[in-house]
């Protein structure tokens, strides 16, 4: 006979680790990063038909320091890499990213000096979100994702070491000549 069959009924047993996860990951503020077409679409996901309301997100926040998931929307050039970058460490810790379009995912057809190829090589990305541009339903899928994600996140110092780790591994490629500086 266990511990469950002795408790009355309405009663929810669980840990401080999975509810504060499951807290946290309700109480997501992006700070949208549009940068070309894919922010069109990341802007419809807050309109009425797809409604990111229902997850707690509809305040996007102008501020860095308010926010926890930054969604970086389309082509990243060289110039605005250190801005992105400047950004993300201005974030509330814990953060997470979002690299939505094959343009901040890849480079995308802008296989140039001109545009970094991939955001991954400036802040370490948590969902790749593909498509040119991604539907907004892809997006909700990806934060749906990102949710669960940040619902098995590790709390306290064993957390805090495990997303130094990943993001230490994530930031190991090759990084572009302007953000050689800006990573030391």
């Amino acid at each position: 006979m266990g511990v469950e069959e002795k408790l009355p009924s309405g009663v929810l047993l669980t840990s401080v680790e999975k509810l504060a996860g499951w807290a946290r990951a309700r109480s997501v503020w992006p700070a949208t990063f549009g940068l070309a077409c894919c922010a069109i679409e990341l802007f419809q996901t807050g309109g009425p038909k797809h409604d990111l309301a229902r997850f707690g997100m509809e305040r996007a926040s102008n501020t860095p320091r308010q926010a926890d998931l930054m969604i970086v929307a389309g082509r990243v050039s060289q110039k605005m890499a250190p801005v992105l970058r400047q950004i993300y460490d201005q974030m509330a810790d814990p953060k997470w990213v979002i690299s939505m379009g094959v343009c901040a995912s890849s480079g995308g057809m802008f296989n140039n000096f001109a545009i970094v190829q991939g955001v991954d090589h400036i802040v370490p990305v948590d969902i790749y979100l593909p498509g040119c541009p991604p539907r907004p339903e892809m997006l909700l899928d990806a934060i749906l994702k990102l949710h669960q994600q940040i619902q098995d996140t590790k709390l306290g110092a064993h957390g805090v070491r495990e997303r130094k780790e990943l993001e230490a591994l994530a930031l190991q490629a090759q990084p572009t000549s302007e953000m050689k500086g800006l990573l030391r």
